[in-house]
């Protein structure tokens, strides 16, 4: 497959640099990674699979990557993450796009859509959840594996790994990409993943507002999960489609939570059939 077109760049937000990279040309598609994840830790070729399609708008979540963190008022929120990315459209000029998230990522993007509606114009949410009571918990076992930073970025990658893919999936994936996700993992600023760790905690606790009604149809929304993803649970999927009306719903058989590097093909795929309807 030819690789898309790809750039870097930045903006500043209240006196802190805010990065984000493009990957792919056409309409733009934003796309939020997770915890602990940057614009440059998406699965390849998922990008260069949907970055066939779109450009491919892909922050930096405050603090990750070329992001900087700045100073604090109080505790690091989604919606605040949502802001960020508000200025960011504002920058490059972008009025309305569709939004994707991962996990995190996709509580940004309902983040986005909920205070800014009138800039989103479809929502794609992979392996995420609702928020607060509507929420499927996973076990509290895994998601203190996946916010412990404890051992060697080596260490630590394969515990990560085999938390976000199925037991028959993971000791390929970490021999493939085990030393990448370890790099990434020695770059990780614990102040940062204290902050996403608190905000993350808040979401699940708060139940969300109702999405914004009006007299025109409902915000197309695809709500798609690995149906064996232990840290998002994927019944969340169908609590997703309660909050959001007319949402669509798709299971992929044998996927864990980081199912786009499963079957990266397949879900782009997915993602710019549901885009184009």
């Amino acid at each position: 497959m030819e690789q898309p077109a790809e750039r870097s760049d930045a903006i500043e937000i209240g006196g802190r640099r805010y990065a984000w990279r493009s990957v792919g040309e056409g309409a733009p598609l934003l796309l939020f990674n997770g915890y602990s994840g940057a614009a440059a830790g998406w699965d390849p070729g998922f990008l260069a699979a949907l970055g066939q399609s779109f450009e491919l708008v892909c922050p930096d979540n405050r603090g990750m990557g070329g992001s900087q963190l700045g100073e604090l008022d109080g505790p690091l929120t989604i919606d605040a993450m949502a802001a960020d990315v508000e200025a960011l459209l504002d920058a490059r000029g972008i009025e309305r796009l569709p939004v994707a998230g991962w996990s995190m990522g996709g509580f940004v993007a309902q983040a986005l859509a909920t205070r800014a509606p009138d800039r989103v114009e479809a929502l794609v949410l992979i392996s995420t959840n609702p928020g607060g009571s509507a929420a499927v918990p996973g076990d509290p076992g895994d998601f203190a594996r996946l916010v412990d930073h404890s051992g060697t970025p080596r260490e630590q990658a394969s515990r990560l790994i085999a938390l976000v893919f199925p037991p028959d999936v993971a000791p390929e994936m970490d021999r493939i990409a085990g030393e990448v996700v370890a790099e990434a993992r020695a770059e990780l600023s614990p102040p940062t993943l204290r902050a996403q760790q608190e905000a993350m905690a808040a979401w699940i606790a708060m139940d969300q507002p109702s999405p914004a009604t009006g007299p025109g149809p409902a915000l197309p929304v695809l709500a798609v999960c690995g149906d064996e993803d232990v840290v998002i649970p994927p019944e969340n999927s169908e609590r997703l489609a309660d909050r959001w009306p007319g949402c669509r719903v798709e299971r992929f058989a044998g996927g864990g939570h980081a199912f786009m590097a499963q079957e990266p093909q397949r879900l782009a795929e997915l993602i710019v059939s549901f885009l184009r309807e």
